[in-house]
């Protein structure tokens, strides 16, 4: 396109206000196109013309989406989309610099060369261009525009001291995000911006940056091409990059491009490396600063005289060298690749017999490949579209429709999300193609449907994933050094200007676990400052609250409802432990005063209800001489004493004492001395607690489950531990101290040396069975023998005694008896009745040996089989298990007692009983005879106040 106006070159670095010029100049004339690099670019200032012209004058055309209103005047185009033959005022052509770019330099040199506007032609780029215009374009006016502010290089910086409003580059899809998951744990989140995304998405991203919901950006060398953005600094994460065929490192100029995105109007910006990117060489930080750049004396070209008699006649005018000094014949593009792979296929081949299938595979060939696959999956897409084209006149609509419905989905991850959109852009640009498909309209809406869906997806999922929203306003706020407001629900979850951050246990704030280090660092630093007040309001309701709603944990701790707020160390005085409270240090120290006086006011009176005995015990002062030391060991034992270990002191002890002691409700039993109050199941949980700090235990035994009156022996608890827990060891189980007890008074009766059985009661106060009741004897000192008999079995018939037969009874003869001479009842009534009454009358009727024996047959006793009746009649023998039970082994530190006077036994006798001085069972009344030197010891007065004091005088009475 030609023209006779006016060609202006208006050259200078970025941030010059060049593009702004451009579009003023060209809202001058009554029509104008602009031709941009990006169609991120071309959509930012079609909204921007739109807001100053409206929508009905303004046309958008990119490769990918068209708005053509009826009445256009000003048309914002990508380069390759700038119409032809199209005569407008004025014309202008952004990034001229880019003729030297490999991949599109040949575009933007035809622009350079060919396309003028009527009236005004405008080339914007770097000073770069300044010569190669000038051989180029003999007739061109130069303009410069000077740097409105400051570019500075700052050197290296870690990401992690990067400072808000700071971009940071990457080369490639996998760095940035790499960058952006970085920037999100530790900065709260970042917009990420790729020259891949849709405008959709780009710009939803870039006003969730310029909007302030996230201080950081993402980015490639596509926001070098005059995006515009709030960005302070730039930092780039790698100096090299791939240009389709290899890695090469980025020219000083391409450096400066992207660099020079920092600081926008008149505000100054700063530019670095961070990461993996080696700092700058002295000499490029210094030339970008001064925006003093290599000239570009060779740009790229494409022959555009194109002629289209066949696919060879092509492929030579697309190939031909240019004939100008400063031109380079481009290297092999896309389009070219495709023409010839194409130009293989022999039915493509044979279908391009004249000039406009030729042209028509060319148009083809031109789509560009955005889904980035290989040269022959690219070449049989277009083949079925030219086919298609070629043979019907237009794509087929169901093969079309099948191929935007299996794209048409937005589930998936990051990656499957951009595929589908690089996808869903390619149909996209053939639905922009005037003739290619029967409804152009609806075919255009369906793609644009569906590319929005796909970026609006694609939107979310970066954000999701880049964007930590919590951590990003919390930042800002603490930036900001303004109070921040922060909430504490019912439960405890605090909210601070809305967001979430993890809960307030107690006066701890716990973070929200979803968070990791460094973000968690952040959200607790802004946690804390905001919940300050919180902690005052708390700590005064926490002071007022009754005891009923703290508690302490069998390990120490100290709760509030069901938040730990403390826990109990060792004091002084066992009785007296102190408190260690949980309290966050920004807090202050007044609230940590208010926590502790309130959990030393509740342990302190807990002691005192629980342990009221004791403590009344050692405030006695009317105890005195033994009496006060051996309440003096109650106390420091808690108020259980095995009497072994205390045996001697015991005996030291005179009636008086002994009776000012179990004043304070002190038991003195056979084989523990304690205080019978202080074994209920509360103090019994507090007691363990107070022994385990008095002893420095890590870990605190906890107290048996309340009511049972055995337990299993804990191998791996700490020795005194079941004493403290109010039970005695005893083989495999433990026995509760106080039924421990209940059972030596029933032993007393029994004859230990000659042996005895267990009897119901025994067993029904421990609730053990013969088995564990024969275990829990061996473990106090008996010996258990386990032997069989035959069991009894129930009398089943009920006889009435001799002499009360009843008058209508008949009397039966001797010889009718039924063996054993049990009389049986006739009447079955009678004999429930008596039975009932508790009787069980048994005659006794003289049978006379002979016709006893007689009615027996003599049977051999080696014809008998084991467990075989001698008679048929007589049922089978049924046997039980029984244990005798004799005093096994010495009495350890004389821990066994007399009964009813507290005295240590001998050592090595057994517990009093029948077998000490009735004899042996059988021995018809005649006592054991005791022989000794000594004179009769004189018996001590029996004391008053003992509970047994009425049984023992009438045991003494008859003696």
């Amino acid at each position: 396109m030609s023209g006779n106006g006016k060609v202006v070159a208006v050259l200078g670095p970025t941030n010059t206000g060049k593009t702004t010029y451009a579009i003023e100049r060209m809202l001058g004339h009554r029509t104008g196109i602009i031709g941009l690099p990006l169609r991120l670019l071309a959509r930012e200032v079609y909204d921007r013309i739109v807001a100053i012209r409206g929508p009905s004058v303004v046309a958008l055309v990119t490769g990918e989406e068209r708005i053509v209103p009826p009445r256009t005047q000003y048309w914002v185009c990508t380069v390759e989309a700038m119409p032809e033959g199209m005569g407008a005022d004025c014309v202008a052509i952004d990034e001229i610099q880019l003729c030297a770019d490999p991949e599109r330099g040949h575009v933007f040199t035809d622009r350079l060369l060919r396309y003028r506007g009527l009236h005004e032609t405008l080339f914007l780029g770097a000073n770069t261009m300044r010569g190669s215009i000038a051989a180029l374009v003999p007739e061109v006016h130069f303009v410069s525009r000077e740097r409105m502010s400051e570019l500075t290089y700052v050197g290296q910086k870690k990401i992690s001291r990067m400072k808000p409003r700071s971009a940071i580059v990457g080369f490639s899809v996998e760095n940035v995000y790499a960058i952006a998951e970085l920037i999100r744990r530790q900065k709260g989140g970042a917009a990420v911006v790729m020259g891949a995304l849709s405008p959709r998405t780009r710009n939803a991203q870039v006003e969730m940056y310029q909007n302030g919901e996230v201080d950081y950006l993402v980015a490639t060398d596509a926001i070098g091409m005059g995006l515009n953005l709030d960005v302070d600094h730039v930092a780039f994460s790698a100096l090299s990059k791939f240009d389709g065929r290899r890695m090469r490192p980025l020219a000083p100029n391409e450096l400066a491009q992207i660099a020079g995105r920092a600081g926008r109007g008149f505000k100054s910006g700063t530019f670095g490396t961070t990461g993996d990117a080696p700092a700058l060489d002295d000499g490029v930080a210094q030339a970008i600063m001064d925006h003093n750049f290599t000239p570009q004396n060779k740009l790229n070209w494409r022959n555009h005289a194109l002629q289209f008699g066949s696919i060879d006649r092509l492929i030579s005018t697309l190939e031909v060298k240019p004939e100008a000094e400063r031109l380079v014949r481009s290297r092999e593009a896309d389009d070219l690749k495709a023409l010839k792979t194409l130009g293989q296929v022999d039915e493509i081949y044979a279908r391009c017999t004249n000039g406009p299938s030729v042209k028509l595979l060319w148009d083809v060939c031109r789509i560009p490949d955005f889904r980035g696959i290989s040269t022959a999956e690219h070449a049989a897409l277009l083949e079925s579209i030219f086919i298609d084209l070629h043979q019907r006149g237009e794509i087929s609509e169901d093969w079309l429709a099948r191929q935007v419905k299996r794209i048409d989905r937005t589930d998936g991850d990051i990656d499957a999300l951009s595929k589908r959109l690089a996808f869903i852009r390619t149909w996209t640009y053939v639905a922009q193609r005037k003739g290619w498909t029967r409804d152009e309209s609806h075919w255009r809406g369906a793609t644009r449907v569906v590319e929005d869906r796909l970026s609006d997806a694609l939107h979310e999922r970066l954000t999701q994933r880049f964007v930590d929203r919590r951590t990003s306003v919390l930042l800002r706020r603490l930036g900001q050094k303004e109070a921040m407001v922060a909430e504490v629900s019912d439960t405890g979850e605090v909210t601070v200007e809305g967001e979430f951050v993890g809960k307030l246990d107690g006066f701890r704030f716990r973070a929200d676990k979803g968070a990791g280090g460094a973000e968690e660092k952040t959200i607790k630093t802004a946690a804390l400052q905001a919940l300050a007040p919180q902690f005052h309001l708390r700590a005064d309701r926490f002071y007022n609250a009754p005891d009923t709603e703290i508690d302490f944990t069998e390990q120490g701790g100290l709760m509030w409802g069901s938040s730990a707020v403390g826990k109990l160390v060792a004091g002084q005085d066992a009785l007296k432990p102190q408190v260690e409270v949980f309290v966050d240090d920004v807090a202050g120290p007044e609230v940590v005063q208010k926590v502790q006086r309130r959990l030393q006011h509740f342990i302190d009176r807990k002691v005192a209800a629980l342990f009221e005995p004791l403590l009344a015990l050692s405030k006695d002062e009317a105890l005195n001489g033994l009496a006060r030391g051996f309440a003096f060991q109650m106390v420091e034992n808690f108020g259980i004493i095995p009497r072994a270990q205390v045996a001697e002191d015991v005996k030291s002890l005179d009636q008086d004492a002994r009776g000012a002691l179990r004043k304070h409700g002190i038991r003195f039993g056979q084989f523990t001395i304690f205080m019978p109050l202080l074994l209920k199941p509360a103090p019994t949980r507090l007691r363990l607690v107070l022994w385990s700090l008095s002893k420095g235990l890590s870990e605190f035994p906890e107290a048996p489950p309340p009511g049972l009156v055995t337990i299993p022996v804990d191998a791996g608890a700490p020795e005194g531990a079941a004493n403290m827990s109010g039970y005695r060891d005893a083989g495999t189980r433990a026995i509760r101290i106080d039924m421990l007890e209940r059972l030596a008074d029933m032993l007393r009766g029994e004859n230990s040396r000659s042996g005895f059985e267990a009897k119901a009661d025994m067993l029904s106060i421990t609730g053990m069975t013969l088995e564990q009741f024969a275990d829990l004897m061996g473990g106090l000192g008996y010996n258990a023998e386990k032997a069989e008999r035959v069991k009894a079995k129930p009398v089943t018939e009920v006889m009435p005694e001799a002499g009360e037969v009843k008058p209508d009874t008949p009397v039966m003869d001797a010889n009718a008896a039924p063996e054993g001479g049990i009389i049986a009842s006739p009447n079955p009534d009678e004999s429930a009745e008596i039975a009932d009454e508790g009787v069980a009358p048994i005659a006794e009727i003289p049978v006379e040996t002979p016709e006893v024996e007689a009615a027996i047959p003599e049977t051999p006793a080696e014809e008998i089989l084991p467990g075989t009746a001698p008679d048929a009649d007589i049922a089978a023998v049924e046997m039980e298990v029984f244990y005798t039970f004799t005093w096994g082994r010495p009495a350890r530190n004389n821990q066994n007692t007399r009964r009813g006077n507290d005295k240590p036994r001998g050592k090595g006798k057994p517990p009093q009983g029948k077998g000490r001085k009735g004899g042996v069972k059988g021995d018809k009344g005649n006592k054991a005879q005791n022989f000794s030197a000594r004179p009769p010891k004189k018996e001590k007065a029996i004391d008053p106040d003992n509970p047994f004091a009425a049984a023992l005088m009438g045991l003494k009475d008859g003696k």
